[in-house]
């Protein structure tokens, strides 16, 4: 009697429309509403199962269900309701549609985020190259760079102790935005998916969905689709290379780091030192990575994610590819008179990129994270409209 009073107030408050605010979570709700009656593609990620659990979506059930799809275009290519449906239902694209309001209303500070949102590839490339011309009119102001002493590599240039005065308030900036935007995120999903605490369990199960790319396999491992309605496992690859790339390129400098400050070894580092091998390996794995997916965005098939989405999609691939192009070239070119213009490009193109992290597409990595840690632990909990 009780599950039914719960389902009579639940049916009340839809006929009331009291779901959500706002244009994008509204069509979202609308659609898992649909979907919600037809259950067709019930297994194909985890965005189908819970849904299942609510017969209503509020904002936070909406921004919870938004981050856990893929954006793989199975269930478009497979929903009988699909454009030019009446009912037009593209569940990819509403939900990338709610992501991207989910990155700036949850975006610290809040301008920073709508800024990147509305201009991501201007706002990259422009902080890049402006970067770039004030570290080179920085070099040039302290003399000739090209008259470096041999050995010194780039400390010649830029000495350790400025660096890190450059460095470290960035990415300490962006540490806690990006921190203040999920802890925030969290804070309103833990509710709306049964409240329950994080379990080992769980985040086992969550960990291995986001290191395997799991949802990326269209449900049935052949993979997602890109222009077309043809499987492929390209975006899943893409998108490994991509995020290891970038882990590697990460353990590379934090292993620089202890060489440094643990066992009192400068850079430069020969081949083959450990930083070497993984500072390489993460280059060339990004830069694969982020061209393949750069590509992959421009043949996308229109109604498969938001246009609105591109630029901050395009802006955040062109700097992690200027990032490792730069990084390699930094290497290849080690001894010559182009190092000093090209340890400018790079270091502005790191600075760059961890600059606007918390704000675009690397976001996106955070939050789909914390939404499968949030969808693991409500699996684990009895379904709300359960007889008890």
């Amino acid at each position: 009697m009780q599950a039914l009073d719960a389902l009579t107030r639940a049916a009340r408050a839809l006929a009331d429309g009291a779901r959500v605010s706002g244009p994008a979570q509204t069509e979202a709700a609308r659609q898992m509403q649909i979907c919600n009656a037809c259950r067709y593609c019930e297994g194909f990620c985890a965005v189908f199962p819970a849904m299942t659990r609510r017969l209503e979506f509020g904002k936070a059930d909406i921004h919870f269900l938004a981050n856990l799809c893929h954006d793989c275009g199975a269930c478009l290519h497979a929903c009988q309701y699909a454009p030019p449906h009446a009912f037009a239902v593209n569940v990819p694209q509403a939900m990338a549609r709610v992501r991207v309001q989910t990155y700036t209303d949850y975006a610290w500070p809040p301008p920073l985020g709508k800024l990147y949102q509305r201009n991501g590839l201007t706002v990259s490339l422009a902080l890049l190259l402006g970067l770039a011309l004030f570290l080179f009119l920085a070099m040039l102001s302290q003399g000739a760079p090209w008259n470096v002493p041999a050995g010194a590599g780039f400390y010649g240039i830029f000495p350790h102790t400025v660096l890190v005065l450059l460095f470290a308030p960035v990415f300490l900036f962006s540490t806690l935005a990006l921190g203040m935007g999920v802890r925030r995120f969290w804070r309103d999903l833990t509710p709306a998916t049964s409240g329950a605490p994080l379990t080992r369990s769980a985040a086992v199960q969550a960990a291995d969905a986001v290191l395997r790319l799991k949802y990326l396999d269209g449900g049935h491992g052949a993979g997602c689709h890109n222009e077309d309605d043809a499987h492929t496992l390209s975006r899943r690859r893409l998108h490994h290379c991509t995020f290891y790339g970038f882990l590697l390129c990460f353990a590379a400098t934090s292993v620089a780091t202890l060489y440094h400050y643990v066992l009192g070894l400068a850079a430069p580092y020969d081949w083959p030192s450990l930083p070497k091998v993984l500072g390489v390996a993460g280059g060339v794995s990004l830069l694969v990575g982020t061209a393949g997916l750069g590509w992959l965005n421009l043949r996308r098939h229109p109604l498969h994610g938001d246009a609105a989405q591109k630029p901050m999609d395009r802006g955040f691939m062109a700097l992690l590819f200027f990032t490792s192009a730069s990084g390699l070239a930094l290497w290849l070119c080690r001894g010559t008179p182009a190092m000093p213009l090209v340890l400018c490009l790079h270091l502005a193109a790191v600075m760059a990129l961890f600059a606007t992290l918390p704000y675009g597409k690397f976001a996106h990595g955070i939050f789909r994270s914390a939404a499968l840690l949030r969808h693991c632990v409500e699996q684990r909990q009895p379904g709300k409209w359960d007889a008890p």
